[in-house]
């Protein structure tokens, strides 16, 4: 009976492995997504990663136990959550999301510790190809988009993170004609020609609330944005769900608007 419980485990590994398509990414020019749509694959990608912030966007997910088994345990994964405007500031919302793993084809901005250097990430997981971005709209009307790469793409009139300038986060507008974004990293746009200064915000897992866990909806309260600076007076808390989707400030506690 052990023998033969033995070969069945042995008969269904074998069947679980042959059933794994291989798929080595380009995280350089790109690759093509369009026969490995929804299949489970053994995924190997050799990612560059500079010490500090970068942003990535894969087209499979990764459990966190997987991101610090590739990347070390002092790792950091925020997704952008929200956006305020003051003037031609805008400070964008970032939130921890490491307990949440990377989602496939979900953009994020990933701190590294390590050294700089190409990493090498390798999965066994269903790769999904699908449009990967996300908007906000700044309670100022303006409409930003992080978006992940595909393929190789221009950099000129995006904001990305350069690799002399990627301490704090910060996004920095392009006007090089000769910049471009490699496979699985992401940009900003800001659609029209008016350039705006980006202040990333790095939010911790449990720090932002809602708005019905600190004041009850007939309260009287005032709201800020992250900039400190006022944008509703003397409104029921209620209401502060019908403002623009951001991250905003009530009674000194950061609350998500959705």
């Amino acid at each position: 009976m052990k023998k033969l419980l033995c070969m069945i485990a042995l008969a269904g590994f074998a069947l679980t492995a042959w059933s794994q398509t291989p798929l080595r990414l380009s995280t350089y020019s790109g690759t093509s997504l369009d026969r490995y749509d929804g299949q489970l694959c053994d995924v190997t990608a050799d990612r560059y990663l500079f010490n500090g912030w970068n942003t990535i966007s894969m087209p499979f997910a990764m459990t966190e136990q997987e991101i610090d088994d590739a990347l070390g345990q002092g790792v950091r994964l925020e997704r952008l959550v929200g956006v305020n405007q003051q003037g031609n500031e805008i400070v964008l919302n970032f939130q921890d999301c490491k307990a949440e793993g990377i989602q496939a084809n979900m953009p994020y901005i990933l701190y590294y510790p390590g050294e700089t250097g190409s990493k090498r990430l390798h999965v066994i997981t269903q790769v999904t190809k699908k449009e990967s971005k996300v908007t906000f709209t700044t309670n100022g009307g303006v409409e930003v988009t992080m978006n992940g790469t595909a393929v190789r793409t221009d950099g000129k009139g995006h904001y990305g993170i350069l690799a002399i300038n990627n301490v704090d986060a910060n996004f920095t507008s392009i006007d090089n004609d000769k910049s471009f974004f490699y496979a699985t990293y992401c940009y900003i746009n800001i659609p029209g020609e008016q350039q705006f200064t980006l202040i990333p915000n790095h939010l911790g897992a449990g720090e932002v609330t809602s708005i019905n866990e600190i004041a009850a909806a007939s309260d009287i309260i005032d709201v800020y944005n992250v900039l400190g600076m006022k944008v509703a007076n003397n409104i029921k808390a209620g209401e502060v769900n019908n403002l623009t989707p951001g991250i905003y400030v009530v009674k000194g506690r950061k609350i998500l608007v959705k």
